[in-house]
């Protein structure tokens, strides 16, 4: 978890402060406005975001509490949808759209190189930790199932609406990061604007995001080393000390990893895959309680062995492709 929460401020800075990818350096939305600085870079960037954004919401001991800076960062992911789609119509319209096509150009990648998406995949949804935290404080605990159903069904529908119109945009041209694609300069005053909004929007939906990911993570980590003391939220020391240190271990990764694609690269094919896939199914096999079904436990063999299979196949092609480069 201390990987997925340190992926939220490694995608903020690249946001923001930009990045290096494929030997191509790319501004960020500060550079672009107020040129290279010691105030535009990603140290100082990401500490005023952590501060003055992060800070005061990590700081709330009730999930609760966060259910309007949730709700507020739904709203900026509609905005990126709305404004891409806006953009792709307008396109589409104007008969300006790049060609698509329904399957990859295997002159140019391998049958391997899809499996390179998995990480990305994974990490994308792998936020199940934050599901018992959630249902604690539910008035009907029983709400959860709809409440994950709700969550799944707007996820794959902000990411499938994101990805088809980025394409649809891009076409050939599109990053594997498709906000890169958007620090592009635009041919309107108007279409600058339009990018400079969806990134804005989107690194603020990042750090509202964070402070989610966040709460599962001290909470898991207290009770790892503070198992016989009181509850987190009674402690204020503990509270406090806690998470000052896990928000500044976050910040350091934020700021040393210099692109979230090696975080999807290697993270994502092995921590990521861990907490989602293999922890569980393998939880699911000892079945301390007795409670597991026979097929349950099929169905656990089969994760695990996709999973190790999917992941050691992803790390493979993407230290092949690292030695390539």
């Amino acid at each position: 978890m201390t990987s997925n929460t340190s992926n939220f401020g490694i995608s903020a800075s690249d946001v923001l402060c930009g990045n290096e990818f494929n030997g191509t350096t790319h501004l960020g939305i500060l550079q672009q406005w107020f040129g290279i600085h010691w105030w535009t870079c990603r140290a100082f960037a990401l500490l005023i975001v952590a501060l003055f954004i992060m800070l005061p919401l990590v700081m709330l001991r009730r999930v609760d509490s966060l259910k309007y800076s949730s709700a507020l960062s739904i709203a900026l992911a509609l905005v990126f949808v709305v404004i891409c789609s806006s953009m792709a119509f307008h396109s589409l319209w104007s008969g300006k759209t790049q060609s698509v096509r329904l399957f990859p150009d295997f002159s140019q990648v391998t049958a391997l190189d899809l499996f390179t998406t998995v990480p990305v995949f994974v990490t994308g949804f792998g936020f199940h930790v934050n599901v018992h935290p959630i249902r604690a404080e539910l008035v009907k605990p029983s709400d959860m199932s709809i409440a994950v159903r709700l969550s799944l069904l707007i996820s794959v529908a902000i990411y499938f609406a994101i990805g088809f119109f980025g394409y649809l945009l891009f076409g050939d041209s599109i990053m594997p990061d498709v906000l890169i694609n958007f620090d592009q300069n635009s041919d309107s005053s108007v279409g600058r604007l339009l990018d400079d909004i969806i990134r804005l929007s989107y690194a603020l939906h990042l750090a509202l995001v964070f402070p989610i990911m966040f709460y599962s993570l001290r909470a898991n980590i207290d009770e790892l080393l503070f198992s016989n003391k009181r509850p987190l939220a009674l402690d204020t020391r503990r509270f406090v000390s806690l998470t000052l240190v896990l928000l500044a271990f976050t910040y350091f990764v934020a700021v040393e990893i210099p692109n979230v694609w090696y975080f999807f690269q290697f993270l994502g094919s092995t921590t990521i895959v861990c907490l989602s896939f293999l922890f569980p199914a393998a939880i699911i096999l000892r079945d301390m309680h007795g409670i597991s079904k026979t097929i349950d436990q099929v169905m656990a063999t089969v994760v695990i062995i996709l999973a190790v299979g999917t992941s050691g196949i992803a790390i493979w092609t993407n230290l092949n492709g690292s030695s390539a480069d």
